[in-house]
C-alpha cells in the first residue's frame, strides 16, 4: 500500500501547471504505461456515464490505452450503490427550482452532489494490467489529489476510517469507483469551488457532521481550473504508477 506521506511530485507537477488542457479533445496521448487525457468541459451526467460505458469496453478490447476523463457537471445529485433518497433532504420541488438533477449512479458509496466549479476525474484504467487492488487504486487517487491540493497551497490529508481527502475546514474531494471486467469506471470529484450550498442538501456520503469545503473558501480567491487540470492529471497518472501501489 501507498504511504501514508505522498511523496510530492516536485517539478513534474509544477512544469504540469504551464499547460492547460484543449477542451472537448484528446489533450494528451498516453505514453508506455501512461494515460490518455481528455478534458471534457461541462457535461452532462448522463452523457458523461453513457461515455464511461463506451469507453470501457473499448478498454476490454484494448482499442484504447488507459485514460483519464477531465470535465465538470451541471448541477447533479448522485445516488450511489448504498445511497438512497433519505439521504437527500430536498423535496423534488426544491431541487427543481435550484435546477438540480437527480441520477442513480453504478458507484460505491451513498449520496454526493456535483456541479460546476467542481473538478471530476473519471479513470478508465485496467487495473488488473496493473496489478493494482481496488483499495490500492482509491489509496492512489487519494493521494494524487493530496498531491495536487498541495500545489495551491492547501494543507489536507487523509482520515482514518472514511475514503476522501480532508482538510480542518471539512472534506473537499469525494471518491466512489466501480469496476467492470478488470475496467474502472467513476473516480473523484475536487472540490475548487462549487456553490457549497448545495451540499447542505444532501447527507454528502453519509458523513455531513464532518462537513464540506472547497479550495477557493480556503484560499480566499477563485481557482484556474486551466492550470489545476493538468496538475491533477499528472499526479493521478504518478501515483498510479507507483510500484508500491501494485498488489
Amino acid at each position: 500500500m501507498l504511504a501514508k506521506s505522498p511523496r510530492p511530485l516536485g517539478d513534474v507537477a509544477r512544469s504540469a501547471g504551464k499547460s492547460p488542457l484543449p477542451r472537448g479533445e484528446v489533450a494528451r496521448s498516453a505514453g508506455e504505461g501512461g494515460l490518455s487525457i481528455r478534458d471534457l468541459g461541462l457535461i452532462d451526467y448522463a452523457d458523461a456515464l453513457a461515455l464511461q460505458d463506451r469507453l470501457v469496453e473499448q478498454r476490454v478490447q484494448n482499442s484504447i490505452p488507459d485514460t483519464l476523463l477531465l470535465l465538470e457537471h451541471p448541477p447533479v445529485i448522485t445516488l450511489g450503490r448504498r445511497g438512497s433518497r433519505t439521504d437527500i433532504f430536498a423535496t423534488d420541488a426544491l431541487l427543481q427550482t435550484k435546477g438540480i438533477t437527480v441520477h442513480r449512479a453504478t458507484r460505491g458509496g451513498l449520496v454526493t452532489y456535483h456541479g460546476p466549479g467542481q473538478l471530476v476525474g473519471y479513470p478508465i484504467v485496467n487495473v488488473r494490467a496493473r496489478q493494482l487492488t481496488i483499495p490500492c487504486y482509491v489509496r492512489a487517487l487519494e493521494h494524487a489529489v493530496i498531491d495536487a491540493l498541495g500545489g495551491l497551497g492547501l494543507t489536507t490529508y487523509l482520515k482514518d476510517g472514511y475514503v476522501g481527502v480532508f482538510t480542518e475546514h471539512g472534506k473537499i474531494a469525494a471518491i466512489g469507483v466501480a469496476q467492470r471486467h478488470g475496467i474502472t469506471l467513476h473516480g473523484f470529484a475536487v472540490n475548487l469551488q462549487p456553490d457549497l450550498r448545495h451540499f447542505e442538501l444532501i447527507n454528502p456520503c453519509g458523513i455531513a457532521e464532518l462537513g464540506v469545503t472547497s479550495a477557493a473558501t480556503i484560499l480566499g480567491h477563485p481557482v484556474d481550473l486551466s492550470q489545476f487540470k493538468p496538475r491533477i492529471a499528472r499526479a493521478v497518472e504518478h501515483y498510479l504508477g507507483l510500484a508500491s501501489c501494485a498488489a
